[in-house]
């Protein structure tokens, strides 16, 4: 028996929480075109936790 895996999502408000970002940037990306979001509803949006962790990039050290 195979196990096909499932997409994860989140709403913005987790994902917010868990990133530290607030709602109205993933908001802002997402309009901006830096980030997909799903609709699954007339209201509800979700975002795929990876592309969320994608926004996060390394600072080179200062020196």
């Amino acid at each position: 028996m195979t196990q096909t895996s499932r997409r994860q999502y989140e709403s913005l408000a987790d994902a917010a929480e868990r990133t530290g970002l607030s709602i109205r940037t993933l908001r802002r990306r997402i309009a901006m075109g830096e980030l997909t979001a799903y609709r699954a509803g007339p209201r509800v949006i979700r975002l795929d936790p990876e592309d969320v962790d994608r926004l996060m990039v390394q600072v080179p050290n200062f020196r």
